[in-house]
């Protein structure tokens, strides 16, 4: 199970600036979320979220929608 370095604790990780959230262990999903968070640089720009409780309907709570 790949997870993103600063959110390895995190199945669901959105993205601010398109409201998506990827689901981490979606080998599919994780793949082009790592390639957006590489070549958009969305940690340095602050671009990622986590949730808590780390459940898809929180996600959607929050206006994300999913991949």
């Amino acid at each position: 199970m790949a997870r993103l370095p600063r959110f390895e604790a995190h199945r669901y990780v959105g993205t601010r600036d398109t409201m998506v959230v990827y689901d981490c262990d979606d080998p599919g999903a994780f793949e082009e979320l790592s390639a957006r968070v590489e070549e958009e640089r969305l940690l340095d720009r602050n671009l990622l979220q986590a949730f808590a409780p780390d459940a898809l309907p929180e996600a959607r709570n929050r206006g994300f929608r999913p991949r």
